[in-house]
């Protein structure tokens, strides 16, 4: 074995995919921070391209506007895990992204072939251009974005556990109602035609309902670990 490798991990792409809810982004984040690896928030993108849309009046209910925005603005994502920052057309959406009415927007703008496309194609040159791998986190990561990801791994919670961390997130906000949204979002996106919220057949699957977070991220470190000595 060379010096040089005995020092350096392999590159190593995780891709991490669930519903709203089961600890992806806070599971991902502490991952990839752990480990040295670059970090992506996929929703944030759909999140910022939906901001981008409601902010520019364009129609959410009709799909050919929004295709035909889709190009338009610059979304540009930082991938530190410590402070994963995104920014469109220069202003930082962190904040304006989390909104209710972004929220409830973004699963129809994420439908759009053509914005999926675009945003698919910004995920591939992030996670092809981290030095030394990636913690992607999103919907269709393992099935659709990065096939070829080293390690997959689909999170999964009841919908009384999601709706309580959800609600716990959003401040003040209805567990029941939280619950039922969060229940129709992913009917919305496990039944979209472009690239649909699934598990892939290679993907190991963590039921986060009965644990910690501290447990999760744990676990998924292990499997990360025993990826990397593998390699």
């Amino acid at each position: 074995m060379e010096n040089g490798a005995a020092r350096t991990a392999p590159t190593v792409i995780v891709a991490i995919d669930g519903p709203s809810g089961t600890g992806k982004s806070s599971t991902s984040k502490a991952v990839a921070a752990k480990l040295g690896l670059s970090y992506l928030d996929t929703g944030a993108q759909y999140r910022a391209i939906t901001w981008w849309m409601v902010s520019n009046g364009i129609d959410i209910t009709d799909p050919s506007a929004i295709a035909a925005a889709a190009g338009k603005p610059e979304i540009i994502s930082g991938t530190d895990p410590s402070d994963p920052t995104i920014t469109v057309d220069g202003t930082d959406v962190a904040g304006p992204i989390r909104t209710q009415e972004v929220t409830s927007k973004v699963s129809a703008v994420s439908a759009v072939p053509e914005v999926r496309a675009r945003i698919t194609e910004l995920q591939r040159s992030l996670a092809a251009s981290a030095p030394d791998g990636i913690v992607v986190e999103g919907r269709d990561i393992g099935t659709t974005v990065l096939p070829d990801a080293d390690l997959k791994i689909f999170l999964t919670a009841s919908p009384e556990a999601r709706a309580a961390r959800r609600s716990g997130e959003l401040k003040g906000a209805d567990v029941a109602a939280t619950r039922e949204a969060l229940i129709k979002r992913d009917a919305a996106d496990s039944t979209r035609k472009t690239s649909p919220l699934a598990k892939a057949d290679d993907a190991v699957e963590v039921d986060t309902s009965d644990l910690t977070l501290q447990q999760v991220i744990e676990c998924v470190v292990t499997l990360v670990e025993e990826k990397r000595a593998a390699k």
